[in-house]
């Protein structure tokens, strides 16, 4: 069995399927033996890649992104979460909502994992016109405290990751979903990466087999609705509300946050825009600069062969 330690930004819902592949075996169907950390603080994954006590990273691409060319390059193989999971909160029982009503107003924005929450809500003001400089933030504040004082009464809608926005509705019913980020488009939200000079033939094949387990893991969880594996998701999230969870996993489900292991270039293209825009990026990287699909297109040829001889196995018995 082959050592392989994954070092994490952060521990999400967006990133069930890696769990599950990692509580069904199928890593270790693939001769890999994962083991996760999370470092505190969440910038520790480059220093475990530095040192090579890791053999990837999982977190944002706007990461690797930034440091192209000025301090480290790295190169991305894969991704696990498709598009963002954010969401806006407010405190009305309005039901009408519209992204424009946000301009002039207080928006608080958790930042303790990274600076994806505030470069996807301002590239997302942007992309629908709106000025993101119209709208004060406030973000530099760990999201439990921020979340503390908006329900306390700060600012005027809340961004953060959609678990726990609905965990605070289920609640506080002074608080309200103005809107699920999952709806808004294909972006890598999060993908898995490593320096790119230490890439090696032996390195590329562990990151194929890693393709394989995650693509089925994957999809397990698209092939399966939430409420059947619910004690499983409890366990993985005893924290928040089982009926929370199960609700959040099957929008995830159905909304596009899981298809593959290949980083879409449409969303890939997108979000370097939107990092262009946010002044993290000098220019849009080219796909191919940033991103080696082979690991991840050759798993999924595996997996798409071995799953055709398995429909041929049932019809011939």
């Amino acid at each position: 069995m082959q050592p392989f330690h994954l070092t994490a930004t952060g521990y999400n819902l967006n990133y069930l399927p890696e769990y599950i592949a990692l509580r069904h075996g199928f890593f270790r169907e693939q001769g890999l033996d994962v083991r996760v950390t999370i470092p505190t603080p969440w910038d520790g994954v480059l220093d475990a890649l530095a040192d090579g006590s890791a053999t990837m990273c999982l977190g944002g691409i706007w990461v690797p992104s930034m440091y192209r060319g000025r301090v480290q390059n790295y190169t991305v193989f894969a991704q696990i979460a498709n598009r963002s999971p954010l969401a806006l909160l407010r405190r009305t029982s309005d039901k009408s909502f519209k992204l424009a009503d946000v301009a002039g107003r207080t928006v608080l924005m958790k930042s303790g994992g990274g600076a994806s929450v505030g470069l996807f809500f301002k590239m997302l003001l942007r992309e629908n016109g709106i000025d993101a400089r119209s709208v004060d933030y406030i973000q530099d504040l760990d999201g439990v405290m921020l979340g503390d004082l908006f329900q306390g009464g700060m600012g005027d809608y809340f961004v953060t990751d959609n678990l726990s926005a609905q965990a605070m509705v289920a609640r506080n019913p002074d608080v309200t979903i103005a809107m699920q980020m999952v709806t808004q488009g294909d972006v890598p939200w999060s993908v898995y990466y490593r320096e790119s000079a230490t890439i090696t033939p032996g390195i590329l094949d562990a990151q194929k087999r890693f393709c394989i387990a995650l693509q089925k893991g994957i999809d397990w969880v698209l092939q399966h609705e939430a409420e059947s594996f619910q004690d499983e998701l409890a366990e993985l999230f005893p924290n928040v509300p089982i009926e929370v969870v199960v609700a959040v996993t099957n929008d995830f489900r159905r909304n596009g946050m899981w298809t593959t292991t290949s980083v879409p270039r449409e969303g890939y293209d997108r979000w370097q825009l939107g990092l262009r825009d946010a002044r993290l990026i000098t220019e849009p990287i080219i796909y191919e600069d940033l991103v080696d699909n082979a690991p991840s297109a050759a798993a999924q040829a595996v997996v798409k062969a071995s799953m055709t001889t398995a429909v041929e196995d049932v019809q011939q018995h």
